[in-house]
């Protein structure tokens, strides 16, 4: 499609869509006005971004490939991502581009994904309300220029479009790379291949599982097998890093509620996503078992809850989902208000830390996170025991104008 030949009102939201960006792009670069940043700038101020420490401590300023020739604590995806941005910024800015110049290439990429985001939500039908709340949310503007999260919130949405398209196959690669590129996705794959497996159809479970592999390991296996240590570092710092101040173990841990150590987070954190996950599936089972993918919000929702990372950006993973399926317009604000108060705690915590103002004690993380995991456990059991919206229970998305399938 031509851009002269897309309709006005996408046009319009991809345009909204940029704009937020753009704003996303000026947070996280103002600290780059003076010169680079240093760590307490970037607390006080709140425009820290994983881009500023990578561009030089990975190497990509030399043009360093990852795994092969630089660390990458990353999956595969997203260090061809960054890499990518890496090159980029050098045809942009020159071969002495500096470390704003790498953190405006990031986010001027991910404004990119953000529009296909965009576009995907409406292709799907969503209302305008909806649309306009992806379209103008706080989200982009904190984590456009944060990471390189948002190439797996695209390739995951794509996914859950292609299956309530019908196209089990394509859901199932997409949702494959997805989880090349971060973990999280890989979520949606039980939920694409359970109920063959369950109807004892067995031929088709195993085509789908089969596919998965093949789709991981076509981007993985190169580079596990020609530099494998590096490769593996992402999957070894997972199991090694202690937790993130955001976390229910975290916080726990810090008021002695329950104190854990690494290895007790791990196994605790993995049993009380299991139990829970399966408990969603479980009591979802009659509302959901002939549209099963559409438990992915609540078991990601869980999945974020349970981590023993949490960090704010984790977030975004979300929101596009919580758009699509979640009943109520006040969760989701409530779930925004939480992700922005829990933001900027985390960041004036480290400036107090740091010895810097604004500065906020443990305390404020703690509501922080209270807020936002009262507005997922909203949605979780609401989406249990009331099942999804209307405009999705009857049919799929090539099977009922867009008008009919969608209400605000």
């Amino acid at each position: 499609m031509k851009l002269a030949q897309i309709p006005r009102t996408p046009a319009i939201l991809l345009l909204a869509t940029c704009a937020t960006c753009s704003l996303g792009a000026l947070f996280k670069v103002q600290c780059a006005f003076d010169g680079l940043p240093n760590n307490l700038e970037m607390y006080v101020t709140g425009c820290y971004s994983d881009a500023y420490p990578f561009w030089r401590g990975r190497g990509l300023a030399d043009g360093h490939f990852p795994y092969f020739q630089a660390p990458m604590e990353y999956p595969v995806l997203t260090g061809l991502l960054i890499w990518f941005d890496g090159l980029l910024t050098k045809m942009l800015f020159g071969p002495l581009a500096l470390d704003p110049a790498f953190v405006l290439t990031v986010s001027i990429v991910n404004t990119g994904f953000a529009a296909m985001v965009t576009w995907l939500l409406w292709r799907m039908g969503l209302p305008k309300s909806r649309l306009w709340a992806w379209a103008l949310s706080p989200l982009l503007v904190l984590y456009v220029g944060h990471n390189w999260d948002l190439l797996a919130v695209t390739l995951a949405l794509a996914a859950f479009m292609a299956i309530d398209c019908g196209r089990l196959k394509r859901a199932t690669a997409l949702a494959a790379l997805g989880a090349a590129a971060k973990m999280f996705p890989v979520l949606l794959l039980p939920l694409l291949s359970l109920r063959q497996l369950l109807q004892r159809q067995f031929g088709h479970f195993f085509a789908l599982v089969a596919l998965a592999i093949l789709a991981w390991s076509a981007v993985n296996l190169p580079f596990a097998l020609a530099a494998t240590e590096r490769w593996w570092e992402f999957y070894a710092l997972s199991a090694e890093r202690s937790g993130t101040a955001g976390s229910i173990w975290e916080l726990a841990n810090h008021y002695g509620v329950f104190p854990t150590d690494i290895a007790q987070r791990n196994s605790l954190a993995t049993l009380v996503f299991v139990a829970g996950a399966t408990g969603i599936i479980a009591m979802g089972w009659a509302r959901y078992q002939d549209r099963l993918w559409l438990l992915f919000t609540p078991v990601l929702l869980w999945f974020m809850l349970t981590n023993k990372v949490y960090s704010p950006q984790f977030d975004i993973w979300v929101y596009p989902f919580l758009l699509i399926t979640a009943r109520h317009w006040l969760p989701i604000a409530i779930f925004l208000s939480g992700d922005v108060a829990a933001y900027f705690a985390e960041m004036w915590f480290f400036s107090g830390q740091n010895g810097g103002w604004p500065a906020l004690p443990m305390e404020a993380i703690l509501i922080a996170a209270l807020v936002r995991g009262i507005a997922m456990i909203w949605v979780i059991v609401d989406a249990i025991w009331r099942g999804p919206p209307q405009w999705l229970y009857a049919n799929t998305l090539t099977e009922a104008p867009r008008e009919k399938r969608f209400a605000n």
